[in-house]
């Protein structure tokens, strides 16, 4: 079972996320403040396979520190960067340093949370393949 690890410090975002993803068949665990996070991505065996976290919590770069801890402890979890507060220069940021999508909380006419299912659904099938294709190299250095 896929593994997902939700960080927001707004309950009912945190809570809603949980429901909608444990509805998909996931194993969801929450945290609420960035420290609480923090903990989880290091303390959780295996890794999560994805982290979806706020970009703004105790700091506006609390989302890029949950980045950088959750690829630090895995580099094939994939992270989703969901804010209030979405701007061009935090997305191409996030995706530079490694974020799978980002996604805006706000998007008029659209339901974000199917829109975020969709877009754990596509975490993991980038993983499953990344994975994959690790194993294939491994395979192929150990026959030379």
């Amino acid at each position: 079972m896929c593994s997902i690890l939700v960080i927001d410090d707004e309950e009912a975002v945190r809570n809603a996320v949980k429901r909608r993803l444990e509805r998909d068949g996931y194993e969801v665990d929450v945290a609420a403040t960035q420290a609480e996070g923090l903990q989880a991505i290091e303390e959780h065996k295996p890794p999560y396979d994805v982290v979806v976290t706020d970009m703004v919590m105790e700091s506006p770069t609390s989302g890029l520190e949950v980045l950088q801890a959750a690829l630090t402890r895995d580099i094939f979890t994939e992270l989703i960067v969901l804010t209030a507060y979405g701007n061009v220069a935090n997305a191409v940021e996030c995706m530079k340093r490694g974020a799978f999508d980002y996604v805006e909380k706000n998007i008029p006419g659209v339901d974000v949370f199917e829109l975020l299912s969709i877009k754990v659904s596509q975490a993991l099938e980038r993983r499953k393949s990344s994975l994959s294709t690790l194993r294939r190299i491994e395979q192929y250095a150990l026959r030379r």
